[in-house]
């Protein structure tokens, strides 16, 4: 019996490079069917035939090219699933960018805008589209790649670290509105992958991005370390049975014991940790901050 749901596709976004590549190469290879979408046409179609290389007998990979920030592109890829008679049972919102970087009064507004849109929309719409048919199954994951941004400040990358902030809330409030439904909702906090997004933060320098940032990604980039192996580890997990319990979290690929967390999950469920939230004097053990 397959450790994964019994019946339907995995979706993922921004499917032709860096992490959506790899994840799936991935699940090709536990036998699932595949449909993947990208902006870029010419290398979806590569991607596709690649896949379709490695395929099973009775695999089918479909792909489309998708602005998954525009609702209107999302509609034509829940259409085209439709007429292929494809089920999405796992959605892995995968696509987005790192957006403008610089200090926030010296970026191009429209950059910056543009960016939110990707990461924040190119969640948003994949949701809206392929959720309604999953809560009549009574099953399904969705599982947004967030990452660092979302929990702290990064300096000169205001549009990044805010879009997947408010991701993250998003995929908090849907496992809220949700809860119990059998369909499941996590953000992934991969880590610092050798990656297109790892470039560009080099590219920037030290000034744009700060000291520390710029130190860590220099300190990946040559270096053997690599979160990958790790986030598609995790990916799986929370795509699998397994998983079913663990609902509307921010998994760390590379900091937290998430393959022991099933063992905890009552208190999981009903604890805040591994979520987005505010931090009170009294935590800090403030005195003086709260009434």
């Amino acid at each position: 019996m397959s450790q994964y749901l019994d019946s339907g596709a995995v979706l993922i976004t921004g499917a032709t490079m860096g992490l959506g590549r790899l994840l799936a190469n991935s699940f090709l290879l536990q036998g699932l069917d595949l449909v993947i979408c990208a902006r870029d046409e010419k290398n979806l179609t590569r991607t596709v035939d690649e896949l379709n290389r490695m395929a099973g007998k009775n695999q089918r990979i479909i792909g489309l090219s998708c602005d998954v920030s525009q609702t209107e592109s999302v509609k034509v890829l829940k259409r085209m699933t439709e007429l292929q008679g494809i089920e999405i049972s796992t959605l892995i919102c995968n696509a987005g960018v790192i957006g403008p970087i610089g200090r926030f009064s010296q970026v191009k507004l429209d950059s910056w805008f543009e960016a939110f849109q990707i990461n924040l929309n190119g969640v948003v719409n994949p949701v809206r589209m392929f959720l309604p048919n999953m809560l009549q199954k009574g099953i399904g994951r969705v599982i947004h790649i967030s990452g660092g941004g979302a929990t702290a400040p990064l300096e000169s990358m205001s549009s990044y670290a805010s879009s997947k902030a408010a991701a993250v809330r998003f995929i908090e409030t849907l496992a809220v509105e949700y809860k119990d439904s059998g369909v499941t909702f996590n953000s992934v906090a991969p880590g610092i992958m050798t990656s297109r997004l790892l470039d560009e933060m080099l590219d920037a320098g030290r000034e744009l991005i700060g000291e520390n940032l710029f130190q860590r990604a220099e300190f990946r980039k040559n270096s053997n370390q690599d979160s990958t192996i790790n986030a598609i580890k995790l990916i799986k997990f929370l795509s699998s049975k397994s998983s079913q319990e663990i609902n509307g979290k921010l998994v760390s690929a590379e900091w937290d014991n998430w393959e022991e967390w099933t063992i905890h999950a009552s208190e999981l469920q009903n604890s805040d940790v591994y979520t987005l939230r505010r931090i009170t004097g009294r935590d800090r053990g403030k005195s003086w901050g709260d009434k």
